[in-house]
């Protein structure tokens, strides 16, 4: 049964999936999109083969539980193994105040039930006495964790959010005060004292380490964070947080902390169709792009406007090649590449699956990480889940309270 981790457990499971992560990076850190070839297929040629025979559709209905997929060796041994280092439990739910009345307007469905899954876990020893709503936008999870007595301050980089925000607190007639702040800016530190306890819902990657960084040296003595977007940072890689993790030998990129993010589940079919075309179509510019150059590597290129999916592929690849400054395309037989590229595209999303058994191990690691680091400034450390994963797969929350 997965446990909640905390304790001597979280420094136990981090090493055990630091050593898994280690072991078989050759596996998760190519990318199929930009290697036509990878180079784990060569020891693994039945299960490299396996994967490419399949369809799109196949790979769509694997995506999010690749560990249930029936694939050649060491597919199933992996999967049993990632599914469980990458196992937490369910963090306990205690009887919230209800909402008021009407305060769940302009917040879309599965936002508010995130919002309420993450009050209902916050149990923390001492009743809090002044929230601090971190990159609140307009601050709908602290107006809803504000009780009677009880103080709220919302921080928010975006100046039509805050006074969106403090539009909403006064028409609630509650005592916000909405504050404009850049939390990554120098003077966010006389925005903390230790008299706060500060929430963040999926304050993406710097955003969330300034304020686990900020807080624990301020003194706050209570807070609670569900991290999002690990690779939303200003360097070009990780840097490590607790002392296990500065002495781990795995060094992460960019690309390699966009890998737990990989996971979708809130997409719509039009959303799905458009994201597919666009991805087939630069994966058959890709093929194009190496043959123009005579350079078998890929090349990145810039996001498009949706309205280049519009373009007939000979015209979206032409002016492709000219923002790329590549020689003239000539005559080529389009139909046929715009092909390939679909065919592409059904064999990376089926290779991909073998990355996907790694997106939670590695996300894992990259919370425990927080966790180690908060225990090291003297807090007691909760990791748990605090919604199921189909309301959103950034599920996972740090309850962390000192003394």
């Amino acid at each position: 049964m997965p446990a909640i981790l905390q304790g001597p457990e979280l420094l136990i499971r981090f090493q055990a999936l630091d050593r898994f992560l280690l072991e078989h990076q050759a596996l998760w850190r190519p990318r199929p999109f930009t290697e036509r070839q990878l180079p784990w297929e060569a020891r693994h040629p039945e299960l490299a083969q396996w994967l490419r025979q399949r369809s799109l559709d196949d790979a769509e209905a694997s995506h999010n539980h690749p560990e249930r997929l029936d694939a050649p060796a060491p597919f199933p041994a992996l999967a049993q193994t990632a599914a469980a280092l990458g196992a937490v439990a369910e963090l306990p739910m205690h009887e919230v105040p209800d909402a008021r009345q009407r305060l769940n307007v302009d917040v879309p469905g599965r936002k508010w039930q995130q919002i309420e899954a993450f009050a209902a876990c916050l149990d923390f020893t001492h009743a809090p006495d002044h929230w601090l709503d971190w990159c609140a936008g307009k601050g709908h999870l602290g107006r809803r964790l504000l009780q009677p007595g009880q103080q709220l301050t919302c921080l928010e980089y975006d100046p039509a959010l805050v006074a969106s925000g403090q539009q909403l607190s006064e028409h609630h007639r509650l005592p916000v005060a909405h504050l404009q702040q850049d939390v990554l800016a120098a003077d966010a530190v006389t925005r903390l004292d230790a008299g706060h306890t500060p929430v963040a819902l999926h304050a993406c990657g710097d955003l969330h380490v300034r304020l686990i960084q900020l807080a624990s040296s301020a003194g706050c003595r209570q807070m609670a964070i569900a991290p999002c977007c690990y690779n939303r940072i200003s360097g070009p890689g990780y840097q490590p947080l607790s002392g296990p993790t500065k002495a781990s030998a795995l060094q992460l990129s960019l690309d390699d902390l966009g890998l737990p993010l990989s996971e979708t589940v809130t997409a719509g079919a039009r959303v799905r169709r458009q994201r597919d075309r666009s991805m087939a179509r630069r994966l058959g510019f890709d093929l194009l792009q190496r043959q123009l150059r005579g350079v078998d590597e890929y090349l990145p290129t810039p996001s498009l406007p949706a309205s280049w999916l519009d373009k007939p592929f000979a015209d979206y690849c032409r002016d492709l090649a000219a923002l790329k400054h590549l020689s003239t395309v000539g005559a080529q037989d389009w139909p046929a590449l715009e092909a390939a590229g679909w065919q592409r595209l059904a064999q990376v999303r089926n290779l991909e699956l073998l990355r996907g058994l790694f997106r939670r191990p590695l996300e894992l690691w990259l919370v425990l990480d927080r966790a180690l680091f908060l225990q090291e400034q003297g807090y007691r450390v909760r990791l748990g889940l605090f919604c199921p994963a189909p309301l959103t797969p950034r599920n996972l929350l740090l309850l962390a309270e000192r003394g």
